[in-house]
């Protein structure tokens, strides 16, 4: 007789059963739900309190409760269990909001679907940063002539980006008041147009937090709109989004725009909770806006209102954000929390790989970085260690680009 203790993943015990002769169908089958989740509750009636401890424990639930609280721990399918409208001891609200968050850990989304296309997110997705900004904290005025921006994007498509992010207004402290959206959309669109026209099946979000802008946008070919607010400076961003089914990418901040990467609204009674919380009303502002789920990714905004040890947190307990149900973008790139280069942001790039790697493996699902080929190659040697052998660890390199026109940005 002999032990072995399996790795905490689906895939372990997946591959353990294949290769004892189970049909890959059937393993797969098997470990559905085989996944660990906690949930806490709190203001429980005592009479409550016991007649769940006793369910919790027919799940297969280890269960620790004090005056008016339990969390249960256990597999996301037995806790289920506790959830079933047929069986369930749990306030309605209560139990759909359990069964909700369950189905979301053991189903995590697969496509990301935008205004042109989708994205398969069955392995990481890179997003190049292009910034056409004079002010941007890492690269600010190196791609505000658009020539250079395309050029650069060139580089961030050959180095294995799978999309770009394009803005054209910083979020950095102490910059001045904020951009009006025609200055915004003067930076952007012969960049924009140009990316479109060269790159035609290369996914693009734009950066901006003006319905304006957005719906400018999109009419040019963008998929996506990056909302760094949340949805919270003007929700009709979703509106715009929901009218041309495109993409929508909601980040958890506090403030105005130039508070944002401050530490001004930095108070957290619990900062993960807090911020699933928020990243939750921004996905009602969505829906409020017409805007259908399969739309929307949110990202936790690392670095954005958050000390250096809210980020880590955060990172390291992404997988409470799993529970929404939506894709997860990070973007750790370059951000003072990383706490190296403090002079120049650019040393913090294998920083920034390594902060990826963590989310990777606690369900983000995208990625936004200035340094792609570090982050790209860290991405596919994780994936490919999570997933097993026989996964590549390259990328097909960018298609080519169409030649640049007279008097377009690329001349």
């Amino acid at each position: 007789m002999r032990l072995t203790p399996l790795a905490p993943h689906p895939a372990a015990l997946r591959e353990a059963l294949v290769r004892r002769g189970v049909p890959e169908a059937q393993a797969t089958s098997a470990v559905e739900g085989w996944r660990r989740a906690a949930v806490v509750l709190d203001d429980v009636p005592p009479v409550l309190q016991e007649t769940l401890s006793v369910a919790a424990r027919d799940v297969g639930a280890s269960c620790v409760s004090g005056r008016g609280w339990m969390v249960m721990t256990g597999d996301a399918a037995g806790l289920a269990g506790l959830a079933r409208p047929d069986r369930s001891f749990l306030p309605t609200e209560i139990a759909a909001a359990l069964g909700a968050a369950l189905r979301a850990l053991v189903e995590p989304p697969l496509v990301w679907g935008m205004a042109r296309g989708a994205i398969a997110l069955d392995r990481p997705v890179v997003v190049g940063i292009l910034n056409v900004t004079p002010d941007s904290f890492s690269d600010g005025g190196r791609f505000v002539v658009p020539a250079a921006a395309v050029a650069h994007a060139e580089t961030l498509l050959a180095a294995g980006a799978d999309a770009l992010d394009l803005g054209a207004e910083s979020t950095r402290p102490g910059r001045p008041s904020p951009v009006p959206a025609d200055e915004e959309w003067r930076r952007l669109v012969p960049v924009l147009r140009e990316l479109v026209r060269r790159w035609p099946a290369v996914p693009i979000s734009v950066d901006t937090v003006k319905a304006t802008t957005a719906e400018r946008a999109l009419e040019e070919g963008a998929w996506a709109i990056n909302d760094v607010s949340g949805l919270r400076h003007d929700p009709a961003v979703a509106t715009v989004c929901a009218a041309r089914d495109a993409g929508l990418i909601v980040m958890h901040s506090r403030g105005a725009l130039a508070e944002m990467a401050t530490y001004d609204h930095a108070e957290y009674a619990d900062v993960t909770a807090d911020v699933r919380d928020e990243l939750a009303g921004a996905l009602e502002r969505a829906a409020a806006g017409g805007l259908a789920a399969d739309r929307v990714v949110i990202d936790p905004g690392l670095g954005f209102a958050k000390r250096p040890e809210h980020n880590l947190q955060v990172l390291d307990r992404l997988d409470a954000l799993a529970t929404l149900g939506r894709p997860i973008l990070v973007g750790p790139s370059r951000k003072r929390f990383l706490g190296t280069g403090a002079g120049d942001p650019a040393q913090r790039d294998v920083a920034t790989a390594a902060a990826c790697v963590v989310a990777a493996e606690r369900g983000a699902h995208l990625f936004r970085v200035h340094d792609v080929a570090t982050t790209r190659a860290a991405l596919d040697i994780a994936h490919a260690a999570r997933t097993g052998p026989g996964v590549a660890t390259t990328r097909p390199t960018a298609p080519p680009p169409l030649p640049a026109g007279r008097g377009e940005a690329g001349a």
